[in-house]
């Protein structure tokens, strides 16, 4: 399971995701509006907007929520912009944000105060993304899953690069460009995702110890705390001696 994930999970364990539900459904909302403005408010002729919507049903965000994010779009006077910061935290670890911004300055300056005061830096465009690559990846809870061959099959068929399960889900991964086919695959089952996106996966990883560790993860809670933005990556080795720690501190 990639590291993303992996810290998804360890929220999730901790109960993190849900005293912080209205920062994740104010994020997603964001995403919604932004979809249907470049896009357009069709969720068949809109596949950005239909992947958010998505999203946010996989996130239990009642529809009337989402509903409000679709027509806001229409009278939104907003622009937002989608940004990129790539830097470093503590031993190394390479982080890249990803952030949907009306106001370009603010967001500058929140995201370099957050790495200054947790002992990073921020780099140039172009310093970190080679670490990474993009793949496509789907968060599908295990209860969805009834026939598994069956099912394994069927993605394997239709792109699917790799099924890694764990206690509560099942995390498909596939190439960026079999991303469409897993999707439609997956609606063509009736299998409901938690989440589904494209993600930037660490071509290698940092392991550090785990006083190290949780200073690198404080900079990216502080990061994801952050309204503008919407994704943070890192190339963190999360170890199990790590994991236990933050699921039981």
């Amino acid at each position: 399971m990639s590291g993303h994930s992996k810290w998804s999970t360890i929220k999730r364990k901790k109960g993190a995701l849900d005293s912080r539900r209205s920062k994740i459904f104010s994020k997603l909302s964001k995403e919604i509006t932004v979809a249907a403005k470049l896009g357009g408010p069709d969720i068949d002729a809109n596949s950005r907007l239909r992947l958010a919507v998505q999203n946010a049903k996989g996130q239990n965000m009642p529809r009337d929520v989402i509903e409000r994010a679709v027509s806001k779009a229409e009278k939104d006077t907003s622009s937002f912009e989608e940004m990129t910061f790539e830097g470093y935290g503590t031993g190394g670890v390479a982080i890249f944000v990803e952030c949907l911004s009306d106001n370009n300055n603010r967001t500058v300056g929140s995201i370099r105060s957050a790495f200054s005061k947790y002992d990073g830096h921020l780099g140039v465009n172009g310093s970190v993304a080679y670490l990474f690559e993009t793949k496509g990846i789907f968060v599908v809870p295990a209860n969805e899953i009834t026939q598994t061959d069956d099912f394994e099959l069927g993605m394997i068929e239709a792109g699917a690069e790799e099924l890694e399960e764990s206690d509560e889900y099942l995390e498909i991964t596939s190439l960026m460009e079999d991303f469409g086919s897993v999707s439609k695959k997956l609606e063509e089952l009736g299998v409901e995702t938690e989440s589904q996106g494209l993600q930037r996966l660490p071509v290698t990883t940092v392991t550090l110890g785990v006083e190290e560790a949780r200073k690198v993860l404080r900079l990216i809670e502080r990061l994801e705390e952050d309204d503008d933005v919407q994704q943070v990556y890192h190339n963190l080795e999360i170890t199990s001696e790590l994991e236990e720690v933050l699921v039981n501190e």
